[in-house]
């Protein structure tokens, strides 16, 4: 895995370095702020890009408008998750969780406020934390990925209070239904699945891979992303340039091409502070953000 690289570059080589690496980079994670404006982009450098929405979606927007606005070093590996409560941006890499303050990374002062380590197996076992989801409902922040668990985190405590285990490969993706107490998450081993947060158990499973028109046998069965845009519906996304529409009875309704080669990270701004901002954001093998108007296509990218 790529790591943070050193800031020392030869004066004139600077341009043929960014281009390099903007050609490698890539996007593991977003995350919407509270006010519905603006978007921060995690990649593989450790790096940490907050695009202005509402700016890149004006009529007047220029190519200018599609950059970021800062741009700041969080980790020092790979941004692999990020989640937004009201005020705070947390971001999550290898084994752990950051907090950031909004207002303060919008006016370029990018200092970590917090950090938080989940409580692994052995005090040498550091898996990456791919997933982090809040639960508004319970004031808690659930993390996944590379134990394969879902650990919940009490986010007036910081204490972890719950463990959920059914995956038997690398967890990738959460998601919450809003409007009861449950949660999909999906990993490496191919199943979405269902959780149900008031009795820590597992209420059901997909198994998208046994679905004919989704069979990949040549990229592999893991599931990358998942987003949910209301009670019947679920968006995925993985190894492949679509973002896919689900029906919870798992019938595929339709599958919409990106610009990236694969799919790591989704994103549904819904915020009713900014109705105008309303889009679905999906990123991963590529330095591009790609913006979708509706579900039905591709608008414009974003890019570091």
């Amino acid at each position: 895995m790529e790591r943070a690289v050193p800031l020392a570059v030869p004066l004139g080589q600077t341009e043929v370095f960014q281009a390099l690496q903007r050609l490698h980079m890539t996007i593991f994670s977003q995350s919407v702020s509270p006010c519905g404006k603006f978007l921060a982009a995690g990649n593989n450098y450790g790096q940490i890009a907050i695009f202005s929405l509402s700016s890149a979606l004006s009529s007047e927007a220029k190519e200018e408008s599609k950059k970021p606005v800062v741009t700041f070093q969080a980790h020092d590996g790979p941004v692999y998750s990020m989640v937004s409560t009201d005020r705070h941006l947390l971001s999550a890499g290898d084994g752990e969780v950051k907090a950031w303050l909004w207002a303060e990374m919008l006016k370029k002062g990018c200092k970590e406020l917090w950090r938080r380590q989940p409580p692994y197996r052995t005090s040498l076992e550091v898996p990456e934390i791919n997933a982090l989801l809040l639960v508004p409902k319970e004031n808690s922040l659930i993390l996944a990925g590379g134990d394969c668990q879902l650990h919940t985190m009490d986010l007036e405590t910081g204490t972890f209070t719950r463990v959920l285990r059914g995956h038997t490969d690398y967890i990738h993706c959460l998601a919450l239904r809003e409007r009861s107490p449950e949660v999909l998450s999906g990993g490496e081993d191919g199943a979405v699945r269902l959780w149900d947060l008031r009795t820590a158990k597992e209420v059901q499973t997909i198994e998208v891979y046994k679905h004919e028109e989704c069979s990949r046998p040549h990229n592999g069965r893991w599931i990358g992303c998942l987003a949910t845009d209301s009670d019947w519906m679920i968006l995925s996304a993985g190894q492949g340039r679509c973002v896919n529409q689900w029906q919870l009875s798992g019938e595929l309704k339709a599958q919409v091409p990106g610009s990236s080669p694969g799919l790591l990270s989704l994103s549904l701004n819904q915020q009713p502070a900014a109705p105008e901002c309303k889009v679905l954001t999906a990123a991963g093998n590529s330095c591009r953000v790609d913006v979708f108007t509706n579900l039905g296509y591709r608008a414009f990218s974003l890019s570091f």
